[in-house]
C-alpha cells in the first residue's frame, strides 16, 4: 500500500487525494487547477467535465470553461485522472487511478460507484486478442440504483 507523511488519505483506501498526488509531483498548482482538483476530490467521484465546471464556479467563479477543461486534459495526460467513456453520455474523470477497481453504473440516473476488487479482467488467449497487444481492460457492472428503483 502507498503511504507517505503528510498525506491524509480518503475513505476509498490508503492512497493520497488527487491534489496530493499533483503537490507531490511539484506539479504548478495555479488557483485554477487547484479548484479542479479540489472539486475531484471525494469517493465515487465520476464528473463528467460540465460538473467539474459548475462545482468549480462555485468555488472559484472567475474560472473559465477552457481551463477546466484543458486541466482535466492535463491531470488526464499526467496519469492523474483517468477519463472514462462508461454510459455513451459524456467523458467522465476518476481520479482514483490505483488499478484494483472496476465500475458499477445506474442505467437509470448514470450514477457511477468505483466496485474494489482483487482481481483483474480475464487475460485473453492469443486468437481471442486477434493479434492486438492489449495494454488495460474494464470491467463495468450495470444496474440499477436503489433510488432509480423505486
Amino acid at each position: 500500500m502507498l503511504s507517505k507523511v503528510g498525506f491524509s488519505h480518503t475513505l476509498v483506501g490508503m492512497y493520497p487525494t488527487l491534489l496530493e498526488r499533483l503537490k507531490s509531483r511539484g506539479y504548478r498548482l495555479t488557483a485554477q487547477r487547484r479548484v479542479v482538483a479540489e472539486v475531484l476530490t471525494g469517493e465515487n467521484m465520476h464528473l463528467t467535465a460540465d460538473e467539474v465546471l459548475e462545482r468549480a464556479e462555485a468555488i472559484l467563479p472567475e474560472v473559465s470553461r477552457a481551463t477546466v477543461y484543458s486541466t482535466l486534459q492535463q491531470f488526464s495526460d499526467l496519469g492523474e485522472v483517468r477519463e472514462l467513456q462508461l454510459d455513451g453520455r459524456s467523458k467522465r474523470y476518476d481520479p482514483n487511478v490505483q488499478p484494483a477497481h472496476h465500475h458499477l453504473v445506474c442505467e437509470g440516473c448514470g450514477q457511477v460507484f468505483d466496485v474494489a476488487h482483487g482481481e483483474t479482467a480475464p487475460v485473453l488467449g492469443e486468437h481471442d486478442r486477434h493479434g492486438m497487444s492489449i495494454s488495460t481492460a474494464e470491467i463495468v457492472y450495470r444496474g440499477c440504483c436503489v433510488d432509480c428503483q423505486q
